[in-house]
């Protein structure tokens, strides 16, 4: 009787164990996903994702945060399955054009994507050109994020582009966004590297500077790329990611909820729970 009492309690733990995890399809291998870490609409987005692809596709997902560069090369390579974070035609521009012979684009997630130099909506400066006469009202620096980000190169290319003798400082997303949320609670005048969709339009009221050289390009859209095996190894995966899409706004309450301090699998969670109309559409082809 011992011995029965101790197998049954093991069966109802297995099984209660069984029930808390996302029920995976035999041999359906893991899809993996690169994104920035530092990058939020990166991080929403992808885990939005993970989310439909596990519990509604029964596919297991591995998001592996990295670099830019090494987003779009783990891809190339296979390393990674796919990516939903490829900002073209002309942030990523250079990582397009040296792989873009192995990868595959299935189409933007984001329209109307833009990328520049942020301000306060109430800073005098309305041009890029007008950076420098005011310079010292902004502490003689343009605040950015990691080194390597395609926004960065551009700001560089904008500071000779305009002859600008501000300082691009490089840190991270999470802090610049610190030191935006600083200046604008002290009502001080600063510029950010920026880009949209990203919360901070939605928590305080700012401006992309002008732009009439074009150093930034115009609009631009965020694309889902993958790797070609993708397709023989999940075709359903690859179905939802050629509809999966955000309209307006969407991607940017997941955003704020994650700034405000939920985790970002359980605001992706919430979203996907509470949008169930929006998940069937983008993986109507993939049933």
């Amino acid at each position: 009787m011992k011995l029965l009492k101790q197998l049954l309690l093991t069966a109802a733990f297995g099984a209660a164990v069984a029930s808390a995890v996302p029920a995976f399809a035999d041999g359906k291998p893991t899809i993996k996903i690169g994104y920035v870490e530092g990058w939020d609409d990166s991080v929403a987005t992808s885990n939005v994702a993970a989310q439909v692809i596990e519990t509604k596709l029964g596919y297991p997902v591995k998001l592996v945060p990295v670099a830019a560069g090494g987003m779009w090369g783990g891809v190339a390579r296979g390393d990674l399955d796919a990516t939903l974070s490829a900002w073209l035609p002309a942030t990523h521009a250079a990582y397009w054009e040296q792989y873009k012979s192995k990868v595959v684009d299935l189409g933007a997630n984001f329209n109307d994507a833009k990328i520049g130099l942020v301000v306060p909506a109430d800073a005098k400066a309305t041009s890029i050109a007008d950076l420098e006469s005011q310079k010292d009202a902004f502490g003689g620096r343009i605040v950015g994020i990691d080194a390597g980000a395609g926004v960065m190169k551009k700001a560089d290319d904008a500071i000779k582009a305009y002859n600008l003798s501000l300082q691009l400082m490089p840190s991270s997303g999470s802090a610049m966004t610190a030191e935006l949320a600083r200046d604008m609670h002290a009502n001080k005048p600063i510029v950010v590297t920026g880009w949209a969709p990203h919360w901070m339009f939605a928590k305080w009221k700012l401006k992309f500077l002008d732009d009439p050289k074009k150093v930034f390009g115009g609009a631009e859209h965020v694309d889902n790329v993958i790797n070609p095996e993708l397709e023989k190894k999940a075709p359903q995966v690859v179905a939802f990611l050629k509809k999966f899409q955000w309209k307006p706004g969407e991607n940017e309450s997941i955003m704020l909820a994650v700034q405000g301090g939920a985790k970002p699998d359980d605001a992706a969670k919430t979203w996907v729970s509470a949008h169930g109309d929006r998940v069937a559409a983008w993986t109507a082809d993939a049933k």
